[in-house]
């Protein structure tokens, strides 16, 4: 089905048209990526204020937290691209074996074509743009389709994006399940996709029936690797990083966010106490009242959490928080200790503000744990132990591992940002954004000045021994035997 039968309302624009832009050429000129990219600062900086609004409204997050996840990190894309988009675009040289010779070579990055962005809720201006600059800055035509659990966003994009970016090149496509599905019918030239790993299945299947090339940034439990031996100083800051990682980052609705902690024994009632200590001191002793806490986007998700927890063996195993308020959306920071290794809350994605603290003999022991598991979208280990980090850089695999910070790695434009296995594929950021959105096309040019011959038939044991030689680059090899002095 084509787009304009999609029955989108004032959208209205056909799938057709965005093809016969990009086959235009229009969107590979540099002026045309710049001028959008410029364009799309502006649209975050004349509308700062109600992007900020907007935002809480649908997540509940303080201004200070919705600037820092969602309008400074893009601005700050939009302007490391624009210094860095010549660069990108231009054709690589790259060497070619003596045998070539007359003849060069380059890698010339492409556009893929139109291509679609589906995004999440709990970031609903970041998952949407980031991806967008990456593609546009590649030249590619493309279609955002933001998440309808974040309403007011989708409406705010879908309403004055129009008015900075060209409309023939990049739209915004609002609904639900129903328009998603249709969406993906249609033949795409690459689908980024953030989200559920079961939804990302659903996106699989879809392009697999096109051979469209996908982006997957799906999430997953990440852990802390907790090693206790800091001093007390140290320990204070350790603990104020993670709680900062759980109920911080969105109340925990996050894919970069602590999902549990690793730590020893004997060391977890005094990681309980700091723990405590540090959400006091972030949101006051009445968390319920507070601004700066993050709700439960919605009441699917607030009874989604808080089924994880009315488990009798789960609820055994809290040791602090648990208090919920339906009506508000709210439910406390709680911590859980050893809460059953195969319940619903230690074997799924958490999204949201329960943290489980997992007891161990010796912290050594949290590489095979992780190991046992899916892989992570991110691991966190805080240690000074350089024997133990090695462990965990060898012996572990996630999407990225980060010592002592939690999430720190998504702010960086020259560290590509996705997961592996479970928790994703492919990855963008900085120039990975740009490399995921095109094909670095192969450009072989030769002269017709000199000809080997035996490169034609018919055959004989003079042109096996010849190729042979040009196999191994033995170059004096092969003028001997052109010379006749090697038998």
């Amino acid at each position: 089905m084509a787009l304009a039968e999609l029955g989108l309302g004032p959208l209205g624009d056909s799938l057709e048209e965005l093809r016969w832009t990009f086959e235009s050429g229009k969107t590979r000129s540099i002026s045309w990526r710049k001028a959008q990219l410029q364009a799309l600062l502006n649209f975050l900086r004349d509308n700062e204020e109600q992007i900020l609004e907007a935002i809480h409204e649908d997540v509940g997050k303080h201004r200070v937290e919705a600037f820092r996840d969602e309008v400074g990190v893009l601005i700050k894309s939009l302007t490391h691209n624009l210094d860095c988009l010549e660069k990108w675009v231009a054709p690589k040289k790259t060497k070619l074996p003596l045998a070539f010779f007359p003849a060069t070579a380059e890698l010339l990055p492409e556009p893929l074509g139109l291509v679609i962005i589906f995004s999440s809720w709990n970031f609903p201006m970041s998952l949407a743009l980031e991806p967008l600059i990456g593609a546009i800055s590649a030249g590619n035509t493309a279609v955002i389709k933001p998440s309808e659990i974040s309403p007011t966003c989708s409406s705010f994009l879908a309403t004055v994006i129009p008015r900075y970016l060209d409309n023939k090149a990049i739209k915004v496509i609002e609904g639900g399940a129903a328009i998603a599905a249709q969406l993906l019918e249609e033949k795409w030239d690459k689908i980024f996709f953030t989200g559920s790993p079961r939804v990302g299945r659903i996106v699989m299947s879809a392009a697999a029936k096109h051979l469209t090339p996908v982006t997957l940034e799906l999430g997953g439990k990440c852990p802390v690797v907790l090693d206790t031996r800091f001093s007390s100083s140290e320990m204070e800051v350790v603990v104020k990083r993670i709680a900062w990682g759980k109920w911080g980052l969105c109340n925990g609705q996050s894919c970069i966010g602590v999902d549990y902690v690793l730590v020893e024994e004997k060391s977890a009632f005094t990681l309980i106490g700091l723990l405590k200590k540090a959400i006091n001191k972030f949101y006051g002793k009445n968390t319920k009242e507070c601004n700066d806490y993050v709700r439960i986007i919605n009441e699917h998700h607030f009874e989604r959490l808080h089924k994880l927890i009315r488990d009798p063996e789960v609820a055994n195993s809290i040791v602090h928080g648990g208090s919920v308020d339906k009506e508000k959306l709210f439910i406390e920071p709680t911590i859980l200790l050893n809460p059953p290794l195969e319940s619903e809350i230690m074997t799924e994605e958490i999204f949201g503000p329960f943290l489980p603290i997992i007891t161990l003999k010796n912290i050594q022991q949290s590489a095979g744990f992780i190991k046992s598991r899916p892989k992570p979208l991110a691991l966190y280990v805080f240690t000074k132990d350089e024997t133990l980090k090695k462990l965990m850089i060898s012996q572990t695999s996630s999407g990225s591992i980060t010592f002592n910070d939690v999430a720190f790695q998504f702010l960086s434009d020259s560290l590509p940002f996705g997961g592996v296995g479970q928790s994703g594929m492919g990855r963008y950021h900085g120039k990975f954004s740009f490399d995921e959105f095109t094909h670095e096309k192969a450009v072989l040019r030769r002269t017709l000045l000199l000809d080997l011959e035996p490169r034609y038939p018919p055959w004989n044991d003079f042109k096996l021994k010849f190729i042979r030689l040009l196999y191994k680059y033995d170059y004096f090899g092969l003028l001997l035997l052109l010379l006749g002095l090697k038998r």
